[in-house]
């Protein structure tokens, strides 16, 4: 499944017609496309529907009576026009309007019943879809995020989910309903006046194909308008959010962004302009053959050789029901592009469905007590490449073997792309081993359950993140349980508790988007804090104080002593003073570990560590992998 580079929205589309009637739905060739790369089994999409076929059986029942009862009103008609107002028959009249009422009223009662139906069975489905995708897509490993643009993931949870409501609302129920209707209308027609439906079947085509030129001229232009909207509203969202609106600023491209905005602003008013002018002239024409069929007729009806003595009440009845044709016509004309749209939705989210995890949860974990876990990390033989698929993989990582008794630190050093923060990613199961194992308390962490673990290794890295919330649901992220107690010993130890008690609402306080609201190391000491709540017995330090300043990451350095006593810690920091005291550091280079020892072994040794050392005040030597 090759994921598709154009967020848009997803849905049958339909153009404007004339007088009401629906426009033709022309097929995208993107949707075409779609299918031909991934086709759908119809058997897969049937089964969605499965646990509601009940309700999609009265659906479609729904749809057919009313249908059918709607035929009932053009004799109705004909009765009151034809015999209760000429003959002055006040029952007939009294029974006719009450019975046009009635179908009203009866109609319009099981058009909320369809309406109520079709939309929970649809609104279930896609809960289905949704949840389904949400929770398959969070068990993709990092490397699907990186190489997914972040739009095309929130276009398949919104836009194309959100497209199924169609297949029901609208492609699904339109067969049935258009079918019914125009068998009914026709029906009804030649019941009617057999002449006259003669003389429809002449003159009904021709509109109807110069109908679907019309729309189909229309749609092409609005196909390239909505482009061009699209196009709008990503510079809305690049250049007015807060790192967009920070970048432009800082790249002086205020005018130039600007300019291109109104560029593409102006394009709208050519569009709309072409769009409404779009066939002029046919649609002229078009009104004139609207105008001619019950011009026409009247005409038959009023020869004797074609009127076949046909009463008022019935030519008004029956030109009625012609005018009524053509949109049930014109609806079973799109069903074909509504259905290759309807299974070009469902293609493109059962591509996330199907794709397979890199990093799956075990089938039988270990069961463990991760607040029992002694905490003893081992790599063995560990390698992993990025790109394990190539002909020739590159490893980030090849052939680590390194041992972190409980209790104990190792720190990691080298220079960019040596492999360390992979390394990290490794033991906190961001990434699988291409080969060997990563053992916690001697078991692989393949073996054990994706909360133990998460319960078991806390992670603070140099990214920071936070989410658009209060500080204390960023907190209770990472224990749900936690009490305010717990909240202020956690932010006092990450050295952060006195801006949040200086702040209006606290607590309460909210962060903004990724945390905008807070400098990078007051967003760095509240994580700090969020993972300081999870207790866990073995801790990730990933360049964790890269973002203060000297004199306060000497004071959070104190505040993390105390929390790495007892635990067992990776640390990566590009202030080699930040690791001197580790118990081992581990020297790597080009993913092997070239040397490693304390650091006054290293220092003797005046290898790679040592030169590193007397680089210390160039930090681009030591930044992370």
């Amino acid at each position: 499944m090759t994921a598709t580079t154009e967020t848009r929205g997803a849905g049958p589309r339909s153009s404007g017609g004339t007088r009401g009637i629906p426009g033709p739905a022309k097929i995208d060739p993107r949707d075409r496309a779609q299918l031909d790369e991934s086709p759908v089994s119809m058997r897969r999409v049937v089964a969605l529907f499965r646990p509601h076929r009940r309700t999609v059986a009265i659906v479609t029942a729904t749809v057919v009576l009313i249908s059918v009862i709607s035929m009932a009103s053009p004799f109705l008609l004909r009765a009151v026009i034809d015999d209760a107002l000429p003959h002055q028959n006040v029952s007939l009249l009294l029974w006719a309007v009450g019975g046009m009422l009635a179908v009203t009223v009866i109609t319009s009662l099981l058009g909320v019943v369809q309406t109520w139906l079709t939309t929970a069975v649809g609104q279930r489905v896609m809960h289905g879809l949704r949840t389904d995708v949400f929770r398959h897509l969070q068990r993709q490993s990092i490397a699907f995020f990186t190489r997914t643009r972040s739009g095309e993931v929130q276009s398949r949870l919104t836009n194309d989910i959100s497209g199924v409501q169609s297949v029901i609302t609208s492609t699904a129920t339109s067969i049935a309903s258009n079918v019914t209707t125009a068998i009914a209308t026709i029906v009804a027609m030649v019941a009617l006046s057999p002449r006259l439906s003669l003389l429809s079947l002449f003159v009904i085509p021709p509109a109807i194909w110069m109908t679907r030129r019309v729309a189909l001229l229309r749609r092409d232009i609005t196909s390239t308008l909505q482009r061009r909207l699209a196009d709008l509203q990503s510079q809305v969202e690049e250049g007015l959010s807060v790192s967009g609106a920070t970048l432009i600023k800082t790249l002086g491209a205020g005018p130039a962004t600007a300019d291109r905005f109104t560029a593409i602003s102006g394009d709208l008013i050519d569009l709309e302009l072409r769009s409404q002018l779009a066939g002029r002239w046919r649609l002229a024409t078009m009104q004139i053959i609207f105008a001619a069929i019950p011009a026409l007729i009247y005409l038959a009806a009023g020869f004797p050789a074609t009127s076949g003595g046909m009463t008022i009440g019935t030519l008004i009845a029956f030109t009625t029901l012609q005018a009524g044709i053509f949109r049930p016509l014109m609806g079973l004309l799109n069903v074909g592009a509504q259905w290759v749209t309807s299974m070009a939705l469902f293609s493109r989210i059962f591509g996330y469905l199907d794709l397979p995890v890199d990093v799956a949860p075990p089938a039988h974990p270990v069961a463990v007590d991760p607040d029992r876990m002694r905490g003893d990390v081992r790599f063995e033989s560990v390698r992993f490449s990025y790109e394990p698929d190539a002909a020739e993989p590159r490893f980030a990582v090849d052939d680590v073997t390194l041992e972190v008794p409980a209790g104990t630190t190792l720190a990691l050093v080298g220079e960019t792309g040596s492999g360390k923060s992979t390394l990290a990613g490794l033991l906190s199961r961001l990434h699988d081993p291409s080969s060997g194992r990563v053992t916690i308390d001697g078991i692989d962490l393949r073996d054990l359950a994706p909360e133990d673990l998460a319960r078991i290794v806390g992670v603070v890295s140099q990214d920071t993140y936070l989410v658009h919330a209060s500080i204390l649901d960023n907190l209770l992220l990472a224990a749900p349980e936690a009490g305010e107690p717990e909240l202020w010993q956690a932010l006092e130890a990450a050295q952060v508790s006195e801006l949040v008690t200086g702040l209006p609402d606290q607590l309460d306080t909210l962060v903004g988007a990724r945390g905008h609201r807070f400098s990078g190391g007051e967003k760095q000491r509240l994580a700090i804090a969020r993972t300081l709540l999870r207790n866990p017995r073995v801790l990730i330090l990933d360049e964790a104080t890269s973002a203060l300043d000297n004199e306060t990451e000497r004071e959070l350095q104190t505040a993390i002593d105390r929390l790495m006593a007892g635990r067992t810690t990776l640390t990566i920091a590009h202030r080699l003073s930040t690791i001197r005291a580790a118990e081992q550091i581990a020297v790597l280079g080009e993913g092997h570990v070239v040397e490693l020892g304390h650091h006054d072994e290293l220092m003797v040794q005046a290898g790679r560590y040592a030169r590193l050392s007397a680089a210390r005040s160039e930090p681009s030597a030591l930044t992370a992998a």
